[in-house]
């Protein structure tokens, strides 16, 4: 399939959603030692199909190039700690799992959520294709697959370790390049009464509150519920419920289970969010196109608040290396010349810099140091978070800084 037809149904590609120029991989994060060497940059132009309305990214990098040494440890986020948490807490409820169960889960990373099932005794197994990660959830005790999931690698697990009760992924269904080939390895991993719990972030909530920034080269595609359905359903798959979360600016959780042999009753939820995304206009290539104008704005926007705190004399600096923040500050061309540093409390990314714009990854410790009279939250869908861990800098009159969903101080 080539890069302007669509990944799930081939259709040839002809909306454009939004093109953000040229962008080097959101988390090829730079070491001191190369920062005298170049950095590929790849067009990050997102289109619509028509026909099934799959947004997407025009790939133009192989995905073992992307996750060989992925830097994004998911153990960092207490509040993401605690999402899956509470999942594991009702999932064991819900689906009665016991020792006799057997779960799944696609790009476990460090085993930041299998480690819960840990204190039930109930088998799991991670599936990784980063193999620096999955050493992490191996000194966990969590036993992991070092491998790419699709229709191969599910049967090879199957006839290993048998199939599943329950097959987890979060925030992976969109770092698929062969979307056919998952969600067919899914329906071969999946007992006949198993179900399939997947999140991901909403293209809805990603239209309506211009979360542009959580468009990069590893996000593949963006998922309404509408086309989820669709491809589930071309794959012998049923969506019975679904569930509207909070995490990353706004996600969907559905649960799935085999067409054929449901013994579930498709829940009001379903239709209710299918409705809200049709009367939002999603079936509509203009409501996607609409989009570009919007994100021009916050770099607009952006760019001029910054100029005029520099230009009046203020030190502003970054707090959470993040995917997306890159993403916004290579779109909106905003560097060391506005940001004197971004603080991170990930241990693996402190002493390296920023892709493309080369600002350097320091530990939280140095904005005590410096006293920052602003500080720019990029992840900010952890705003409450950080808002909290960032208290003390009120003591000097720091203000923190988003620009998603619009500009806002603070």
């Amino acid at each position: 399939m080539d890069n302007k037809h669509c990944r799930f149904c081939g259709s040839e590609l002809k909306h454009t959603m939004v093109d953000l120029g040229l962008s080097p991989l959101s988390n090829d994060y730079v070491a001191k030692d190369d920062l005298d060497r170049g950095q590929y940059y790849y067009p990050l132009h997102v289109m619509v199909c028509e026909n099934c309305l799959l947004a997407q990214v025009i790939a133009y990098r192989a995905p073992e190039e992307i996750f060989a040494n992925y830097k994004y440890f998911s153990s960092y986020s207490t509040s993401w700690l605690e999402h899956c948490h509470r999942y594991v807490e009702q999932i064991i409820a819900r689906l009665s799992l016991d020792k006799d169960s057997l779960v799944y889960e696609i790009a476990c990373n460090d085993g930041y959520l299998l480690q819960y099932f840990q204190p039930y005794h109930i088998p799991v197994c991670g599936i990784e294709p980063a193999e620096n990660i999955a050493q992490d959830a191996q000194q966990k005790g969590i036993e992991v697959e070092a491998a790419f999931w699709g229709k191969e690698t599910a049967a090879e697990i199957v006839n290993k370790r048998g199939k599943a009760d329950l097959i987890i992924g979060n925030n992976v269904l969109a770092h698929v390049p062969d979307i056919n080939s998952f969600v067919s390895g899914m329906r071969i991993a999946l007992k006949e009464t198993g179900t399939i719990t997947m999140e991901f972030p909403h293209l809805l909530k990603l239209l309506q509150l211009n979360q542009f920034d959580t468009i990069y080269q590893e996000h593949f595609s963006y998922f309404s519920l509408l086309t989820v359905c669709r491809i589930f359903q071309h794959h012998g798959l049923i969506i019975y419920h679904v569930e509207e979360l909070p995490t990353h600016g706004g996600s969907l959780r559905i649960y799935a289970t085999h067409a054929e042999h449901s013994v579930y009753k498709i829940s009001d939820s379903v239709m209710k969010l299918l409705t809200a995304e049709k009367d939002y206009g999603m079936e509509n290539m203009t409501t996607y196109e609409d989009f570009a104008q919007r994100v021009a704005l916050i770099k607009m926007d952006s760019c001029k608040l910054l100029i005029q705190l520099k230009e009046a004399g203020k030190k502003i600096v970054a707090f959470g290396a993040a995917a997306k923040g890159n993403t916004f500050l290579n779109y909106c061309g905003i560097g060391r010349e506005y940001l004197s540093f971004v603080a991170d409390s990930s241990v693996s990314k402190q002493g390296l810099y920023l892709p493309g714009t080369r600002i350097p990854i320091v530990s939280p410790d140095q904005i005590a140091e410096e006293k920052p009279d602003y500080i720019v939250l990029l992840p900010w869908n952890l705003r409450d978070e950080l808002e909290e861990l960032l208290s003390y800098t009120r003591q000097w009159g720091c203000q923190l800084i988003t620009f998603i969903p619009q500009t806002e101080v603070f």
